[in-house]
């Protein structure tokens, strides 16, 4: 599944998560792809009701997932949280 999704196609939980786990795999390594996949997500699941879940502010919540945003660990896994994800890592495997 390329990263690259429209907001309209991100209806069911399966949609989100695909796309969370698509660009979590395609991010080059700075997270801005994480980002913006939480970002895209965030704004398919409506940026209030996630303030709220979260705990954090409309504002805050647009500017630390926004392209140019900066978030802090701590943001991101209340952000997962909230949108019913789960955050997971395991080893990559090299042949």
């Amino acid at each position: 599944m390329d990263c690259l999704l429209w907001l309209e196609q991100l209806k069911t939980d399966e949609d989100l998560k695909l796309y969370f786990e698509a660009c979590t795999e395609e991010d080059p390594g700075d997270g801005s792809l994480i980002r913006a996949a939480l970002g895209d997500i965030t704004r398919a699941r409506r940026m209030t009701w996630l303030a709220r879940e979260t705990g954090l502010t409309r504002e805050g919540l647009y500017k630390a997932l926004s392209p140019d945003g900066n978030p802090e660990f701590s943001t991101v896994i209340k952000v997962i949280k909230a949108l019913n994800l789960k955050f997971h890592i395991e080893p990559v495997h090299v042949n």
